[in-house]
């Protein structure tokens, strides 16, 4: 095996060849790999013929770099298919070779010895002194594959990586998983401390100017519609305009009233900042229903339910942006289902069950249903207010041609993906027939459907794809308007 002569060649090209922007993936890379996968070897008590193999493997692990970022494994597998029987390696050889090269596709697979050394070699700079250099240099070339479009993402993306990451030989994780758990841990604070920092100014003024845009659209709905017009809503808005028709009681102060239990429990469940600023809009809201007059606009029922829960639902949505609530309904949902198996869906329901058959019971079931009407007004209108029409879709598809379409999701459509590992076929007529795929999630806005079935549909007409709608998610990466 001339491997020396291989070595000349493809250094050459790695020096010579590779895009500028490649920062990471570069010859001094492959170098770095062919030492760590030597030092690893004589400790792992590797033979001679074996550590030929190995280092021939490190040295074409990211030659597929040459042609393309994309399945550069499989492009350098080929290129080793292609050529090394001219540098005196015979197919069985090769073949371990291309096997060592897939196994560091990520998510890693080492199946034997060797593979698992040189996937250990490949990412040995995780659990390094030098860790942030070369992570910094990869989110450099990840920014100009357009892998990556922000900082956070990048953090995010590093911690969840050394979270789930595994050295596979005992070398590795007796010289480099302490100081790999260092690093994730140094990573966590950093982060920690960013999203510690304090709010700018900007951002008070413009919270500021949303509650109180919110609190004067909320009353003037509540004087101007719903509480001439003796309509209600859900909620504590639902239970306070309730208790004002029964008993008469001023509603400025049963609104404080019911949402003060509800800021406390909110203070030790949500958050300091989050229960302050709800405190806040909520007795702002009580100050403009005590001093604004009520204009009797109308009292064309339809109207009234309609637009009454449009400008309620505009002014509550637009403090809920500000990170705050008019509301506490939903703090008492969370509270809730950490006692009970039910949903904070079917609480908030039962609670809004029970204010409407009371109405339907004292008022009449034509208000209690203007009620309702009124509420769904609101609820929709809140939805469009906090979140826009980027209502969040949840897509599944499966394609023969899974590697292209997972590509175009990410640095096309700007989405991060989960990858399911399943079979597809199973065809009626055809049941013995099936092959192993990747199964991919993703979750997109719904403007963004057609985007995505057109992307996908032109790389493979007959993938399978639907969707679902999302309607509650926590975790991940997922943007949010609303700020705790």
């Amino acid at each position: 095996m001339q491997y020396n002569k291989l070595y000349s060649i493809i250094l050459s090209k790695l020096e010579n060849e590779l895009p500028k922007h490649i920062e990471y993936h570069n010859a001094q890379h492959t170098e770095n790999v062919i030492a760590n996968a030597v030092a690893i070897s004589q400790k792992e008590g590797i033979a001679e013929e074996e550590l030929i193999l190995l280092k021939t493997a490190a040295l074409l692990h990211d030659v597929g770099f040459l042609q393309s970022h994309l399945n550069h494994e499989a492009l350098g597998c080929d290129f080793a298919q292609k050529n090394l029987s001219k540098f005196g390696y015979n197919q069985t050889q090769i073949d371990l070779i291309c096997e060592m090269i897939m196994a560091t596709k990520l998510p890693q697979t080492p199946k034997n010895q060797l593979s698992s050394i040189l996937c250990d070699a490949d990412l040995y700079y995780l659990g390094g002194d030098n860790y942030e250099f070369y992570a910094d240099l990869l989110y450099n070339e990840f920014q100009e594959n357009g892998i990556l479009k922000t900082n956070a993402d990048w953090q995010y993306r590093q911690i969840e990586f050394l979270t789930t990451h595994t050295y596979y030989t005992k070398t590795a994780k007796e010289e480099r998983e302490t100081k790999k758990q260092a690093n994730k841990i140094k990573l966590e604070n950093k982060m920690k401390n960013q999203s510690h920092k304090k709010t700018k100014p900007i951002e008070i003024f413009q919270d500021s100017i949303s509650v109180v845009v919110g609190v004067i659209l909320a009353a003037f709905a509540l004087k101007s519609f719903l509480v001439p017009n003796h309509f209600f809503d859900g909620g504590i808005t639902g239970i306070s305009l309730l208790i004002h028709e029964l008993y008469h009681l001023n509603l400025a102060i049963l609104i404080v009233v019911f949402n003060i239990p509800l800021i406390i429990i909110s203070y030790f469940s949500v958050g300091k900042r989050f229960a302050i600023r709800t405190f806040l809009s909520v007795v702002l809201l009580a100050i403009c229903l005590w001093l604004l007059p009520s204009v009797d606009i109308t009292h064309d029922k339809l109207i009234v339910s309609i637009f009454g829960g449009v400008f309620l639902g505009i002014g509550i949505g637009l403090v809920m942006r500000a990170g705050a609530a008019l509301d506490g309904i939903e703090v008492l949902a969370l509270y809730t289902l950490k006692k009970t198996s039910f949903t904070i869906t079917e609480i908030i329901l039962g609670i809004n069950i029970v204010i409407f058959s009371i109405a339907a019971l004292k008022f009449g079931i034509e208000t209690s249903l203007y009620s309702v009407l009124t509420y769904f007004a609101a609820t929709r209108t809140i939805d469009y207010v906090v979140e826009g029409i980027q209502a969040f879709t949840g897509v599944t598809i499966i394609s023969g041609k899974s590697e292209a379409i997972k590509y175009q999701l990410v640095n096309e459509l700007g989405r991060g993906i989960t990858v399911y590992k399943g079979e597809r076929g199973f065809l009626p007529g055809k049941f013995d027939v099936s092959s192993e795929c990747d199964i991919i999630y993703t979750v997109i806005t719904r403007l963004e459907m057609r985007k995505l079935k057109n992307l996908v549909y032109e790389i493979d007409p007959n993938a399978f794809v639907f969707a679902n709608t999302i309607k509650e998610a926590s975790g991940g990466i997922i943007k949010s308007r609303i700020k705790h």
